[in-house]
């Protein structure tokens, strides 16, 4: 089916257009992929209204875990750790930073991938990284709020792919480490960890688990964790979709 020829918001972003043919080629569900849309509530909300099945979480789970500062709240309700972190304007976070100890993360609240990220190692420096950041996240994300949070020295980043029906149920498939990354773009998926005991592995990935049914997460997704050099784990982010790095799980699990 011909989504148009011109640019991606006229095309792969337009939601009444997807949600056009879907109707008209009578889809009983929409599945959206791993990129444009995916993490989209809006395009979640269009399915329910169109009575088109939308494989995946539910639009309030992706606005919750899709903000980062609401998601670190989240999660540590659920009891699971996060790193010690700050919101607010600039005057409030420096105000209070002291409490956290530098080095520090700036991050954009609304986004990934590094976009708008920045390592301040004193606090000289911070408030000229918290406008730079805010901008950057504006012009990325359309949303301008950032946070921070303690900057962990050589963390592992590994990743526990969970999966959710509509009754509650959520396992997970193990962990993939995604340590190796050029500018915060990962660049190898390694599975399983050669970081994690066994031990430190049932904890993740319970801890994983019990994110997603606190949440009532339905569908693929995945829970994105630092471990430091001592194997304390914690919580950094949940992709509400599948990942493209899915095959290595895909791999090692047979599933």
């Amino acid at each position: 089916y011909c989504i148009g020829k011109s640019d991606l918001s006229e095309t792969y972003l337009n939601i009444p257009t997807i949600i056009h043919i879907a109707k008209s080629c009578h889809c009983d569900a929409l599945h959206p992929g791993y990129g444009f849309l995916s993490e989209n509530p809006a395009l979640v909300k269009a399915c329910n209204e169109a009575g088109i099945i939308f494989v995946g979480p539910e639009a309030n789970v992706m606005q919750v875990m899709g903000n980062k500062v609401e998601a670190r709240d989240f999660v540590s309700s659920v009891g699971v750790p996060v790193t010690k972190g700050l919101s607010g304007n600039t005057s409030e976070i420096l105000e209070k930073v002291d409490k956290i100890g530098f080095p520090v993360l700036v991050k954009a609240a609304g986004g990934g991938g590094g976009k708008g990220m920045r390592i301040v190692n004193d606090k000289g420096k911070l408030a000229d990284a918290l406008e730079a950041a805010s901008r950057e996240a504006t012009n990325y994300f359309a949303d301008g709020t950032v946070y921070i949070e303690k900057y962990l020295e050589e963390p592992r980043h590994i990743e526990f792919q969970i999966l959710g029906d509509n009754f509650g149920n959520v396992v997970h498939l193990f962990e993939r480490e995604c340590t190796i990354q050029r500018r915060y773009q990962k660049i190898i998926e390694e599975a399983p960890s050669p970081t994690l005991t066994p031990e430190l592995r049932s904890r993740m990935g319970n801890a994983a688990v019990a994110i997603g049914k606190a949440i009532s997460y339905s569908g693929a997704g995945t829970i994105e964790f630092l471990v430091d050099k001592d194997l304390n784990f914690y919580f950094l982010e949940m992709n509400t979709r599948i990942q493209v790095e899915h095959p290595v799980t895909e791999l090692t699990t047979g599933i």
